[in-house]
C-alpha cells in the first residue's frame, strides 16, 4: 500500500524554505514581541491624523512598519499551519499569530473613521503634499469606504471578532483536512489511501469501476458529516449577510464587490453569459458519452480522458522544464526568476499527512512569493496546476519590485489572470509539440475541461452563493435539505438532462472550501476569459502586447481590477470577453470532434 509520508519523513528539497520570513522558530519569536511591543504606541496617534501632512505621515509610517512586521509573522504561522494541520504546534503559533492580530486590528481601529473624518479641503491638501505621495493611492482607497465606516468605537468592536470570526473556515477545514477519513482504493497498482487531493486522481482514472467506486466512497465520507458541515456553511454565510448590514451594504454580495470597485452587473453578466452557452456545454457531454462508449454519462465520468491510448508522465523537475520553455514569450527575466523560484525552495512539493489540499501561492512582501502543491506525476493537471501557481507567484514578484508596500496587493480578480494566462501558454506549447492525433486530442480535451472547470464550474458556484445568500437576506432558512436542494438544481442545470446524477451528487456543494470565502469564484471564470483574450495576443508575438501584459504584472494594487486589465488590453465591464471565451470552447469542442473521429 502507497502510504502518505509524516511532514517529519518529507525530504528537504521538496520542501518550501521559509528562512526568508524567519531562519527559526526563535527568530518567529522575536518578530511576535517585536509586534506586541508595538501596539501600545498605536494610540499616541489618536486625535492627530487631521493637524497635518507630517503628522498624519508619522501615523502612516509607524502603522506602516507594523503592518510589514504583521504580514510576516502571519505568513510564517499560515504557512506552517497548512503544511501540517494536525500538528498542534502549528496550530498554537497560528492561534498566537491571530490573538495578536486581532489585538492590532482593535487598536488601530479608531485610524480610518479618523482619517475619514478629516475635512474634505484639509485632506484635499493633504493628497496634493508629496510627502504623502507613496500613501495617496491608500488614502483615496480608504476614503472610497466613507459611507460604510462606523464609529471608531464601533470599528474597535468589530475588529475585536476578527479571530472568532475565522471558526467557520477552521472548523471546514480541520474537518475535511484532517479528522475525515475516506479509506482506501484497490487498484491494479496496489491500495491507495482516499484523500481529499487524491480524489482528483481517481476521478481521472481510465478504469470506470474505481472511478464509480471513489465517488461513492468519498461522498459517504460526507454523507456522515452533513450536518455539521451544512451548520458550518450558514454560520458563514449569516456572518456575510451580518458584516454587510453592519456596514450599510445593499448586501452580501455588494459588500464583496465593494472592495474591487466591481458593479454587480458584472456578476450578473457573467451568470447570464454562461447560461445563455450551457447548450455548448450540454453538446459536449454528449459527445464524451459516445467518445467514453458509455449508454449514460455519469457524474464521475465527466473528468475522464477521453484518449485511453496517451499516458503523460512528468517527474516534478520535467514539468518544470516544460513550463518555462512554454512561458518563454513572457522573456528571459520572467523565465529565470520562475526556474529558480520552482527548484530553490519556492515550493512545497507534494503531499504529506495533515496537508492542506489543493494548491495557493502566497506571496507576501518580506518573503518569497511561495507555493503550496501536492504534486503527483501521473496528473497532468497538475503541470497546469504548478504553472498556474507560477503565475500567481510571478505576479507577486514583479508587483513587489514595482510599488510600496502600501499598495503593492493586486486582488484575486487580476490575480485569476496572471495564473490562467500561463496555463493558455503551457497549453499552447504542449499542443504545438504533440507528436500524435492522440496526444493533440487529449491536450484539446484538457483545455476543454479546464474552460469546463474555470468558467462553466466557477460561474455555477458563484451562482450558487449568490442564490444561498438571497435565501437568508429574504428570511428563508439555509438548512442541510435547502443547501442540497439548491445545489441539486444548479447541478442539473448545468451539466443538463444527459448527465446522470445520484442521490449523493449534492453533497459535493458540501466540500467545496472556496464557499467560506464568499463572492470571489466569479473571478476565476472573469480572469480565464481575460487571460484567453490576453494570451493570444502575446502569442501573436507582438512585443508591445507582451510589454503592456508584464506592465499589468507590475501595477499591483496601483489601480481598480478593471482599470488595470483595461491598460493591458481587455474590457471586463462588457460580456464581450466572456462570449469570445465561449467561441474558443465552441471552436476548441469542435477541434476535439474531428480530431476523436480520425482517431
Amino acid at each position: 500500500m502507497n502510504k502518505i509520508p509524516e511532514r517529519k519523513d518529507v525530504k528537504t528539497e521538496d520542501k518550501w524554505d521559509l528562512s526568508k520570513l524567519y531562519p527559526s522558530e526563535e527568530a518567529w519569536e522575536s518578530g511576535l514581541k517585536q509586534l506586541e511591543a508595538k501596539i501600545p504606541g498605536i494610540a499616541d496617534f489618536k486625535g492627530t491624523l487631521g493637524k497635518s501632512a507630517e503628522a498624519l505621515k508619522t501615523c502612516l509610517d509607524y502603522m506602516n512598519d507594523i503592518e510589514l512586521l504583521d504580514e510576516r509573522i502571519g505568513y510564517y504561522s499560515h504557512l506552517r499551519l497548512n503544511e501540517d494541520e494536525g500538528d498542534g504546534s502549528n496550530q498554537e503559533r497560528f492561534a498566537r499569530y491571530m490573538s495578536t492580530a486581532t489585538k492590532v486590528s482593535a487598536e488601530s481601529s479608531w485610524q480610518t473613521p479618523e482619517i475619514q473624518a478629516i475635512d474634505s479641503k484639509i485632506m484635499d491638501d493633504f493628497l496634493a503634499d508629496d510627502l504623502l505621495a507613496d500613501y495617496r493611492i491608500m488614502l483615496n482607497k480608504i476614503l472610497r469606504f466613507k459611507p460604510h465606516i462606523l464609529s471608531g468605537n464601533e470599528e474597535r468592536l468589530l475588529a475585536m471578532q476578527a479571530e472568532a470570526n475565522q471558526t467557520a473556515n477552521k472548523t471546514f477545514s480541520a474537518l475535511t483536512n484532517v479528522d475525515m477519513s475516506f479509506g482506501s482504493i484497490e487498484t491494479p497498482d496496489g491500495e491507495i489511501p482516499l484523500t481529499q487531493s487524491t480524489f482528483a486522481s481517481f476521478l481521472i482514472n481510465p478504469d470506470r469501476k474505481i472511478r464509480e467506486k471513489a465517488y461513492f466512497q468519498f461522498y459517504e465520507g460526507f454523507e456522515k458529516h452533513k450536518n455539521t458541515i451544512a451548520s458550518l456553511y450558514g454560520g458563514s454565510v449569516h456572518l456575510d449577510i451580518y458584516r454587510s448590514r453592519v456596514r450599510n451594504y445593499e448586501s452580501a454580495r455588494a459588500a464583496a464587490l465593494f472592495p474591487d470597485k466591481v458593479e454587480e452587473k458584472v456578476y450578473d453578466n457573467l451568470v447570464k453569459t454562461i447560461g445563455e452557452n450551457l447548450p455548448s456545454l450540454h453538446r459536449y457531454y454528449e459527445l464524451r458519452r459516445k467518445a467514453l462508449g458509455v449508454e449514460k454519462l455519469a457524474h464521475y465520468d465527466v473528468y475522464a480522458p477521453l484518449i485511453g491510448d496517451v499516458h503523460v508522465k512528468h517527474t516534478y523537475n520535467e514539468a518544470v522544464e516544460v513550463i518555462i520553455k512554454a512561458l518563454a514569450p513572457l522573456g528571459n527575466e520572467y523565465c529565470t526568476t520562475l526556474k529558480n523560484g520552482f527548484t530553490g525552495g519556492w515550493v512545497d512539493r507534494y503531499e504529506n499527512k495533515g496537508k492542506r489540499s489543493g494548491a495557493f501561492s502566497a506571496g507576501s512582501y518580506a518573503g518569497d512569493p511561495y507555493i503550496l502543491i501536492n504534486y503527483k506525476e501521473d496528473v497532468l493537471r497538475d503541470v497546469f496546476t504548478l504553472a498556474h501557481e507560477g503565475g500567481h507567484s510571478m505576479h507577486s514578484w514583479y508587483s513587489i519590485r514595482s510599488n510600496p508596500f502600501q499598495h503593492y496587493n493586486y486582488t484575486i480578480f487580476e490575480a485569476e489572470v496572471a495564473s490562467t494566462f500561463n496555463e493558455q501558454l503551457l497549453a499552447k506549447y504542449l499542443y504545438d509539440n504533440a507528436e500524435t492525433d492522440s496526444m493533440k486530442a487529449y491536450l484539446i480535451g484538457k483545455q476543454v475541461d479546464d474552460i469546463i472547470a474555470t468558467i462553466f464550474r466557477q460561474t455555477m458556484f458563484a451562482e450558487f452563493e449568490h442564490l444561498a445568500h438571497k435565501m437568508v437576506e429574504e428570511g428563508r432558512p439555509l438548512s442541510v435539505d435547502s443547501v442540497r436542494k439548491l445545489y441539486l438544481g444548479l447541478l442539473e442545470k448545468y451539466f443538463g438532462a444527459n448527465v446522470e446524477l445520484f442521490e449523493e451528487s449534492d453533497l459535493e456543494g458540501l466540500r467545496i472550501p472556496h464557499f467560506y470565502r464568499a463572492f470571489y469564484v466569479y473571478k476565476y471564470s472573469t480572469g480565464l476569459a481575460a487571460a484567453i483574450a490576453l494570451s493570444s495576443k502575446v502569442l501573436a508575438g507582438d512585443d508591445a502586447d507582451c510589454a503592456q501584459y508584464l506592465n499589468f504584472l507590475k501595477s499591483g494594487g496601483s489601480k481598480y481590477p478593471l482599470e488595470s486589465l483595461a491598460a493591458a488590453g481587455v474590457d471586463m465591464s462588457s460580456p464581450e470577453p466572456v462570449r469570445a471565451a465561449m467561441s474558443r470552447f465552441s471552436e476548441l469542442t469542435a477541434e476535439l470532434e474531428k480530431l476523436l473521429e480520425k482517431k
